[in-house]
């Protein structure tokens, strides 16, 4: 699933992301880190690991795979 950082609070990891039907998704912590980054912009494009309970488990650039 691919969606566009919304807000993205560095020390805390944690944020949320817009999807593209316009709906917003929040991430934490385990979730920035099981992709791997150190860092999100606020308008990057992401791609996301999605539990079927609708909690993001992994997030990283568009351009990684994911874990």
């Amino acid at each position: 699933m691919q969606a566009t950082v919304r807000v993205y609070d560095p020390e805390t990891r944690s944020g949320s992301v817009l999807l593209d039907d316009g709906s917003e998704l929040d991430f934490d912590a385990p979730a920035f880190d099981a992709g791997g980054l150190r860092l999100l912009r606020l308008g990057q494009r992401v791609n996301l690991a999605v539990a079927p309970d609708g909690r993001v488990t992994a997030i990283t650039l568009s351009t990684f795979p994911l874990p």
